[in-house]
């Protein structure tokens, strides 16, 4: 599928994630006027085009050929990108989990050990004596 100009001018913003406010901005353009280039309104001038690139970081030639960016071939990048991205976050939050559990046994174990250490002393300051088990000597 042969991609327009239009559309690799906008899958190049994309990519360098910029929006087309920022885009017109850097072209000395209207928000509107870059958009009407974007959706393929306007016929852009070999200057304009030459402008255009420049800001991407990319030759004329680059936007001018076919094999410059295929929309097919951008999109799975992307997708894999996305992907990698949303399994790193998935094992840092899988692995703040884990942590968490662990403090959360932590915090009981220490719970318990105040309650039975309050406990003890309000069966001492009642003059309850404690019997001792014995451990086997």
């Amino acid at each position: 599928m042969k991609a327009s100009i239009s559309e690799k001018i906008r899958i190049e913003r994309l990519q360098r994630g910029l929006s087309q406010e920022n885009m017109a901005d850097l072209l000395n353009l209207s928000t509107t006027a870059y958009g009407d280039i974007e959706r393929g309104k306007t016929d852009l001038t070999l200057s304009r085009m030459t402008q255009i690139a420049s800001v991407l970081g990319i030759s004329l030639l680059t936007l001018l050929s076919d094999e410059a960016i295929a929309a097919q071939v951008v999109e799975p990048k992307v997708d894999a990108l996305v992907s990698h991205e949303l399994e790193t976050l998935r094992l840092t939050v899988e692995k703040q989990e884990v942590e968490l559990d662990k403090l959360r046994l932590e915090a009981d174990y220490w719970k318990r050990k105040y309650d039975d250490r309050i406990a003890m002393e309000v069966l001492r300051s009642m003059g309850v004596e404690q019997k001792r088990e014995r451990i086997g000597f």
